[in-house]
């Protein structure tokens, strides 16, 4: 009896520090501080940004990844789409030394870089910016620091993403803007 509590409490502490050493699905160790020169956290996306203007993606930058990380992905998706929610960008394998996206990202499903563009919810690769069919929609860019560099190729829907970084992230964060037509 006293091996089988030793045996227990070693499983414990050992699960414990797994999850500590590569946190489960929704735990994150570090915060990432996700920001953009177009819009303020909860602020409004110009509308240069959306299908109203030219449809280019927003600068997006960020701090605090860390050293351990071998790769950033990051999900650009709409809660508040009418049929669920609606996918606007889905990009990872980023180099882990990056700072940030540029504006106006190529639709290339593989970037100088390496990184590698998914499909969004309209069919197609990279940034489909907001295009709320009515009211104010909230719009989340959401940035992820992997322990690794993921084997998905270019085109990978947000939900392959998802599953792919199950057990990696090492951080996250986000940015949210709103827009209406």
């Amino acid at each position: 009896m006293r091996h089988l509590r030793v045996l227990i409490i070693v499983c414990v502490f050992a699960a414990g520090f797994q999850n500590y050493a590569y946190p489960n699905e929704g735990e994150t160790l570090m915060k990432i501080n996700v920001t953009s020169s177009a819009f303020k956290d909860g602020g409004t996306i110009p509308s240069l940004y959306t299908c109203d203007g030219d449809d280019t993606s927003p600068d997006i930058s960020w701090a605090g990844i860390p050293d351990a990380a071998k790769s950033i992905a990051m999900i650009a998706d709409d809660p508040d789409a009418p049929r669920g929610t609606w996918v606007h960008w889905v990009i990872y394998n980023i180099p882990p030394q990056s700072e940030g996206l540029p504006q106006n990202v190529p639709p290339d499903k593989i970037l100088g870089d390496g990184s590698m563009q998914g499909m969004n919810d309209s069919g197609q690769t990279g940034y489909g910016g907001p295009c709320p069919p009515g009211g104010v929609h909230r719009y989340f860019f959401k940035v992820y620091a992997l322990d690794t560099r993921l084997s998905l190729g270019p085109g990978a829907t947000k939900k392959d993403l998802e599953d792919a970084m199950k057990g990696h992230i090492l951080a996250e964060g986000q940015l949210m803007g709103r827009y209406k037509r």
